[in-house]
């Protein structure tokens, strides 16, 4: 199945939203959307094509309702995503959904393309767990790509599950959260070996999270110190 969504929003409007497929959207707020499943997505040989704009001067918060869950199919058991955010001048996106679950025995890769525009504000976040309770097996690969007005500003790529380079007896991380911040001056911090916040060159931050299983709170990936 191949799902489509596009989501616009405009100052002093309501956001529009087109949706075809497994996944929609609905207002829930001002300024404030959820995701919410149509349909069960992503399965193998699925894929998602998902838009969000927000226009210049516009604000949107966009969250889920519930966290996704991939799970291979009867004949494929790999499934992608591409998630395109454009954020105008001026504009202000805050992208906090719930996880991504990618059950054992299903494969799935996500594309995330960021598009700024001069004097935006993003926040970014994106949480996958290998596996449900009890589960072993799975493999995700994530890549994502930053421009601020037509300039580099991350790429970004990691691999979390069987076959995956750090898929080894001594750590094999299942988990990810990962935050997008700009702009952000706060300044570079590394909490053991399982966290760490990277200003980047043209502003902003990556924080980056790996361990056994997502926190409850997103929060408690950095100790007092950060």
């Amino acid at each position: 199945m191949r799902t489509e969504l596009r989501i616009v929003a405009e100052a002093g409007r309501r956001p529009r939203v087109i949706a075809r497929g497994g996944l929609d959207a609905r207002e829930t707020g001002p300024g404030r959307l959820h995701l919410i499943g149509t349909a069960a997505t992503p399965l193998g040989g699925d894929h998602l094509e998902i838009l969000i704009e927000v226009r210049a001067g516009a604000q949107l918060q966009v969250r889920s309702v519930a966290a996704t869950l991939a799970l291979p199919g009867r004949s494929e058991v790999h499934s992608t995503s591409r998630w395109v955010f454009e954020v105008g001048e001026g504009g202000c996106l805050e992208f906090d959904p719930e996880p991504l679950i990618v059950a054992g025995g299903s494969e799935h890769s996500a594309r995330t393309e960021v598009v700024l525009g001069d004097g935006s504000h993003l926040r970014l976040r994106e949480r996958t767990q290998m596996g449900r309770d009890g589960e072993t097996g799975g493999a995700f690969t994530g890549t994502l790509v930053a421009d601020v007005a037509g300039r580099p500003l991350l790429r970004h790529a990691v691999e979390l599950g069987a076959g995956s380079a750090i898929d080894d007896v001594l750590v094999a991380p299942r988990a990810m959260s990962s935050e997008l911040a700009y702009p952000d001056a706060r300044p570079a911090c590394v909490d053991g070996l399982h966290s760490a916040r990277l200003p980047l060159a043209g502003g902003g931050t990556l924080t980056t999270w790996l361990g056994a299983r997502l926190l409850a709170d997103p929060s408690e990936s950095f100790g007092p110190n950060c």
